[in-house]
């Protein structure tokens, strides 16, 4: 069974950063992309930052120049390092795995940003 399971978010004051985790498991192909979306209230789930296995990275207009994502291929994991946040950085952030034909999602971890 394939299992997202995304740490690291919480409570941040503006300008401050976090680091979010993301673990797969249960994954039988090879995992061709990992990234993140999120979804603030009232808002429509976008895209912010994605990683494929061939080391292409592409961010969001709203956080490029404050994000850097990674992947650790031998753990099975996806990390977003985000400074400098904002207030409207405030969503709840899922990861994704595109593996095979298919695409998984973690359960989301909020990220509020307020001071």
């Amino acid at each position: 069974q394939v299992q997202l399971v995304e740490s690291g978010g919480g409570l941040v004051q503006p300008g401050g950063s976090l680091r979010l985790s993301c673990a797969a498991s249960g994954i039988s192909f090879k995992i061709e992309v990992m990234g993140w979306y999120r979804q603030a209230p009232g808002k429509q789930r976008e895209l912010v930052a994605f990683i494929t296995s061939g080391g292409k990275i592409n961010y969001a207009d709203s956080v490029k120049g404050r994000s850097t994502v990674s992947r650790d291929d031998a753990q099975n994991t996806v990390h977003l390092q985000m400074n400098s946040l904002k207030p409207d950085d405030t969503a709840v952030y899922y990861c994704y795995v595109d593996a095979g034909l298919g695409r998984h999602w973690g359960q989301g971890t909020q990220v509020i940003v307020s001071s």
